[in-house]
């Protein structure tokens, strides 16, 4: 007999930026730790049809799924603690909702009733809650609702959680709410009372939360716990501290030892079962925090004042590091700042360089700066989608001698376009959605750097761009020594470069920071981290060498 889903609602109250989504992934972690089958969606309350078009300083990265998704940041944080995929439908947003409410009063399936907030969003919002537990792959189903109690923008979602509660009866679902305690210095005190306006606010919405997860700077006494619990009607065991942790992948085995997956399974009514099998979650901590190598490595990019607009780069460098038993250090260098006087001061302390992602023609020349130096100096090199353009049109240029070859994306006059727009994209006006997104199959050449990273001639990886290298230019750039290694089978499409010769220096077309995980480090980013660990010790050698001399 298939047991029903059940849903766990988690919600936010005081301030945003606590941390809901580790939160969730860290609770659906230890459930799934547990046996249970477990996936999380993230409800976000604006109002674009995705984040797509969003500036990476508004939002910070889009995080693309294995079905083409552009979805909020939250949903990578999903996949690398669970180590499964997400999809569009664990994504949605306010947008999404109306339009398709919107188009469904256009074609009369309202019947000539007037269309409201209550029933018809709502409606469409419990039907999205539902999809993924209707689809019987799931025993639950976190759904993480955006933003703050109190916003006007979540409340369309609170109430449809609200109703489905109801609807699906005691046992069934519950709400879990994340709160701060905030510590006063002065008088050396954790208060309580914001929490307690925060579940004010949410049960004058109609909701009464099961269960409270307290973000602190401080160990929560016995008392507080009881007084939290009396004036929030919630019981004493209830009540979940969630201190400070010294990195994110802490927080599963922090909030197992205050009991919350157990706190879950009694309000759920499930069976007791084993304890979750965290061991090889222990084992990669283990690996992380006792490092045998050290090395720094700098990622030249657009939108370093906002660290979250790399958040998948800066997570695949901590499951490289543990994998490596290494400590990976990450400077964020701001390609505008890199200049030919001081490329010199940026890179030469760094043991390898990332050039980043990214849109427009700001801060590209920083970027060929940085890519030219570490060509030339031999440093270990990795490019990530526009790094690989960059890198492309650095070689046409101090190479090949092609001085005003560029990507049509920047000058739409160049007479050496190496980076020119896909053809499936010349007729395409609008922007949302209409990049090349998704999974797409790349084929690696034999004898290559990449197919020694992967261990296989065929891997399936993630995309979003709009341009491409240009083919009219294959013959020409293999010619001079750049191996073009990794072809996309349906379209030709040059996915992989590398430098054969050089200490470590490959970029890529696709994303494979979006398919690294706690338990599958991406093997670009595991060899990366080998390499820069190769050249500190080369360094040393030769530093060392020069002192006994």
């Amino acid at each position: 007999m298939v047991r029903p889903t059940k849903y766990l609602f988690i919600t936010g109250g005081v301030v945003s930026s606590l941390g809901k989504g580790i939160v969730a992934a860290s609770l659906a972690r230890l459930l799934q730790s547990r046996g249970f089958r477990v996936t999380i969606q993230k409800f976000d309350p604006y109002i674009n049809l995705d984040p797509g078009t969003l500036n990476p300083y508004e939002h910070g990265e889009v995080y693309v799924t294995e079905d083409g998704a552009e979805t909020d940041l939250d949903l990578g944080h999903y996949e690398r603690f669970l180590d499964q995929p997400t999809s569009q439908a664990n994504n949605v947003t306010t947008g999404r909702v109306y339009e398709t409410v919107i188009r469904r009063e256009r074609m009369g399936e309202y019947g000539g009733r007037t269309v409201q907030v209550v029933p018809h969003i709502t409606d469409e919002i419990k039907r999205r809650i539902c999809l993924l537990g209707e689809t019987g792959n799931y025993d639950i189903v976190l759904t993480e609702i955006g933003g703050t109690v109190g916003d006007i923008e979540s409340l369309p979602f609170i109430e449809a959680a609200r109703q489905l509660h109801y609807e699906r009866g005691r046992g069934e679902s519950l709400f879990i709410h994340l709160t701060l305690l905030p510590y006063i210095t002065v008088t050396g005190e954790l208060k309580t009372k914001p929490t307690q306006h925060s579940v004010k606010q949410l049960l004058e919405l109609g909701v009464q939360p099961d269960i409270l997860v307290c973000r602190t700077e401080h160990r929560l006494s016995s008392e507080i716990k009881s007084k939290i619990a009396l004036f929030c009607n919630v019981p004493v065991d209830s009540v979940i501290e969630a201190r400070d942790a010294e990195t994110i992948y802490d927080v599963p085995l922090k909030l197992m030892r205050e009991g919350l997956d157990e706190a879950v399974l009694r309000r759920l009514g499930l069976a007791p079962t084993p304890e979750p099998d965290m061991d090889a979650w222990r084992d990669f901590l283990k690996r992380l925090k006792n490092p045998l190598d050290e090395v720094n490595v700098g990622l030249v990019g657009k939108y370093v004042e906002l660290p979250d607009a790399y958040k998948s780069i800066l997570e695949s460098f901590v499951h490289a590091a543990a994998a490596n038993e290494a400590k990976v250090n990450v400077t964020l260098i701001h390609s505008e700042d890199v200049q030919e006087e001081n490329v010199e001061r940026y890179l030469a302390p760094l043991d390898g360089v990332v050039v980043a992602p990214g849109f427009g023609k700001r801060g590209v020349q920083g970027k060929l700066i940085a890519i030219q130096y570490c060509r030339t100096r031999r440093l270990p090199f990795l490019g990530i989608c526009l790094g690989m353009q960059m890198a492309c049109i650095e070689f046409g240029r101090n190479v090949l001698g092609l001085s005003r070859c560029n990507s049509t994306e920047f000058d739409a006059s160049t007479p050496d376009p190496v980076i020119s727009l896909m053809e499936d994209q010349l007729e395409v006006t609008q922007i949302g959605g209409t990049l090349r997104l998704g999974n797409w199959t790349c084929d690696i050449r034999s004898g290559t750097l990449a197919e020694r990273i992967y261990g296989t001639s065929r891997v399936v990886e993630r995309h979003r761009h709009r341009y491409e290298f240009n083919n009219r230019y294959r013959e020409t750039f293999e010619a001079a020594g750049l191996v073009l290694s990794g072809i996309n089978p349906d379209n030709n499409l040059v996915e992989i470069v590398e430098l054969p010769g050089h200490p470590f220096f490959i970029a890529t077309q696709y994303h494979p920071e979006y398919r690294s995980t706690v338990m599958r480090p991406h093997p670009l980013f595991v060899a990366f981290v080998a390499a820069m660990i190769r050249h500190r010790r080369h360094q040393e050698a030769q530093q060392s060498g020069d002192d006994s001399r």
